[in-house]
């Protein structure tokens, strides 16, 4: 069944509506077509370029958008920022899962600084491209698949570490001094790629206590989401690239 149809869109609370912002209209499409054949998943627009996207999502109100990093008139990476941090008056904000080709694109590093939900490489098999619109939609950041992980690791080691630069007293570093024993545990594992289930095994815990402490923890740091939370914790040096 089409899901680029209103009916899809009304039909119930439950179905996620997705915009794909892209430069390849053959990708646009295959991406298109994959999704719209979901039932629980319904695409309300396309865009060739960043600015065009901007524009479909102010009028659309995706709740997920696929964004491609390389793209012309607007890159990917400006048009997450527009939709993430909107100028005053416009209040929807959708979640971004980012689309890249490369292995290493420090765009995208900086895409989750500022609040996407993860990124995907264009080659991924299509059931994780469902799968990873699904979960960007239910709020979670698009961090269990081994190949985020490793990436993020790779921004990371190709940076100076936060405490080499600005020495000891970093702001990250400072922050993190704002946590508990146990919430300073608990980000750790959330950097490992943990999920909240995992966590609650690894240190003998309720999940519903897991949740409260990756509560507490984003406010302590003013962190949106998981993808900001990797971020930070490799930034603040909790997590060093190549930790098992």
């Amino acid at each position: 069944m089409n899901g680029t149809g209103a009916p899809g869109a009304s039909a119930t609370s439950q179905v996620t509506r997705v915009v794909i912002v892209d430069d390849q209209a053959m990708v646009r499409a295959g991406f298109a077509a994959l999704l719209a054949a979901q039932s629980d998943i319904d695409v309300v627009g396309e865009a060739p370029d960043g600015a065009a996207g901007v524009e479909l999502c102010r009028r659309a109100h995706p709740d997920v958008v696929l964004m491609d990093v390389r793209m012309p008139r607007l890159n990917g990476l400006e048009a997450a920022q527009q939709l993430l941090d909107p100028p005053r008056g416009v209040v929807h904000r959708p979640k971004v899962l980012m689309l890249t080709t490369f292995d290493v694109d420090d765009y995208v590093y900086e895409a989750l600084r500022l609040g996407a939900s993860g990124f995907l490489l264009k080659d991924a098999p299509p059931a994780d491209l469902i799968a990873a619109v699904r979960v960007v939609a239910e709020g979670e950041a698009l961090l269990a698949p081994s190949v985020t992980r490793r990436l993020i690791a790779e921004f990371a080691r190709q940076r100076p570490r936060t405490a080499s630069r600005k020495g000891r007293g970093s702001a990250p570093q400072l922050r993190l001094k704002e946590l508990t024993e146990r919430e300073t545990e608990v980000l750790e594992l959330v950097a490992r790629g943990q999920s909240n289930t995992e966590i609650a095994a690894s240190l003998v815990l309720a999940e519903q206590t897991v949740k409260t402490h990756v509560s507490r923890i984003f406010t302590k740091l003013g962190l949106r989401d998981r993808a900001q939370a990797v971020v930070f914790a490799y930034e603040s040096g909790l997590v060093a690239p190549g930790d098992q």
